[in-house]
């Protein structure tokens, strides 16, 4: 099996008109400075504090997975999925990289008798009003993820889709209706659940939520759907035995971490562009765009001196957006790296057929393929921004199967705990999310929190 690889060609001075790193600098003081990086991950890790990495080794926490899986996947013909953030962002990633699409449309038969997947994440009404009234309660299942058990979002949807339960089918109904995916022995959802008898799951308490995609959090609704998860975990192991090395030249996160930590502190290149070309992998850059933010964007470093540092990471989508931000990536500030995600082969292609070749608009496409087209464009506009003194790289995967999916998700979670030595900084916390959090706790009238004093709105300046 073929695992991701990492084209850098085009973030190198001498290919990069007017601009690059030197690649001298990789075996030298990049190089060191890499070396630095892995062994305090190495250390972190031996501490117990960066959980996910052992996720692929836990084979216990797999079958236990599965097989509360298999047993929801006879139950039910739709799975919700309760949770924001790390704990719904992972199940999207293998969703759309790993499910036919349009997966709820298809009939029972095309999905192998495998449930419809749902997401309730943002706490919209009219979202959440619509899910519930198309779907049957006696064949609906909800799966509530939250590593801290008190996700004011998740708890105000589980309290919903509780009651929307009962009221169809009685408290008698509950118990087989939902799954809880939490730490383990502590927090309100855990005793919640060993109170009413629910099928409880374990996100380990060294794993944090936007680094949980690999624990029950994201391979539960993955499995239940019918998606190979042991591939999924082997694929990402892989990718850990080739992150282990401390040799930069040859560590694939370790390349990536540093040719982004270099962009954003050396080449004013503050914005990072999550580019791939294929519908399969928008899940993984929304995904990515969680596990960069949260990670890296801090306002102090471990000395706790204010750094303010982190790169703004956007997901977007080729070659649809060629025709959105393509002109501003080409022409605007040179803040930003692109780094393109693609394979070298779809599962299955379109042929583009050969007809009206008296016009060339049209003639030239014949007898091309829908990838061919895609994939040109992947390449044309790599190489138009490299012309115009602009950076990027290239992950690429041979195909898009569980086994790479698997190694993608490694990959990156691997290069963010790398980035954060890079910038100094704990890539395992996210002390600005805590703020908003507790207001919000105030707010709604939560114990133990303080009603906040929010200023009312002023009329003279609106219009």
């Amino acid at each position: 099996m073929t695992s991701p690889t990492i084209d850098f060609a085009n973030a190198l001075a001498g290919v990069v008109p007017g601009t690059g790193i030197d690649p001298g600098r990789l075996r030298g003081d990049l190089a060191a400075r890499f070396r630095d990086a892995h062994a305090a991950v190495a250390a972190r890790r031996r501490s117990g504090e960066m959980g996910f990495f052992e996720l692929p080794a836990d084979h216990h926490l797999a079958e236990r997975t599965a097989a509360a899986a298999a047993t929801v996947a006879r139950r039910c013909e739709s799975l919700v999925v309760i949770g924001i953030g790390g704990s719904a962002l992972g199940t999207a990633a293998l969703r759309d990289a790993l499910l036919p699409p349009s997966w709820n449309e298809l009939d029972a038969a095309s999905r192998g008798d495998r449930p419809r997947l749902h997401l309730m994440d943002n706490p919209d009404p009219d979202s959440v009003a619509a899910l519930l009234g198309r779907l049957d309660p006696a064949g609906t299942c909800f799966n509530v993820v939250s590593k801290s058990g008190s996700t004011a979002e998740t708890m105000a949807h589980f309290l919903i889709a509780w009651e929307w339960v009962e009221s169809a089918l009685g408290p008698g109904g509950l118990r087989d209706r939902f799954v809880v995916t939490t730490s383990p022995g502590r927090g309100g959802l855990r005793g919640l659940a060993r109170d009413h008898g629910l099928c409880t799951l374990d996100v380990p308490h060294a794993v944090g939520g936007r680094f949980s995609v690999l624990s029950p959090a994201g391979l539960f609704p993955a499995a239940a759907t019918g998606i190979d998860i042991d591939s999924v975990l082997a694929g990402a192991a892989e990718m850990a035995t080739r992150c282990s090395t401390p040799e930069l030249p040859g560590n694939p996160a370790g390349i990536l971490a540093t040719l982004l930590h270099v962009a954003d502190t050396e080449m004013d290149c503050h914005v990072q562009v999550f580019m791939p070309y294929a519908d399969r992998l928008r899940g993984l850059a929304y995904w990515i765009q969680q596990l960069w933010a949260e990670s890296l964007g801090k306002s102090v470093d471990r000395a706790g001196r204010l750094v303010e540092s982190g790169p703004t990471p956007l997901p977007s989508f080729g070659a649809s957006d060629q025709h959105s931000l393509l002109q501003l990536l080409m022409e605007g500030p040179r803040d930003k790296i692109v780094v393109f995600l693609g394979r070298d082969a779809p599962e299955r292609d379109v042929d583009i057929p050969a007809r009206f070749a008296e016009e060339p608009a049209l003639a030239y496409l014949g007898g091309h393929t829908l990838f061919d087209l895609l994939d040109a464009e992947r390449r044309a506009t790599s190489e138009a921004l490299r012309r115009e003194g602009r950076p990027s790289l290239a992950v690429m995967t041979e195909r898009l199967d569980a086994h790479a999916v698997g190694s993608l998700l490694m990959l990156f979670q691997i290069a963010a705990v790398y980035s954060g030595e890079l910038y100094d900084v704990n890539p395992m916390d996210q002390p600005g999310v805590e703020l908003g959090k507790k207001l919000t706790f105030g707010l709604m009238g939560r114990d133990g929190y303080a009603r906040p004093e929010v200023p009312p709105s002023d009329s003279r300046w609106r219009v």
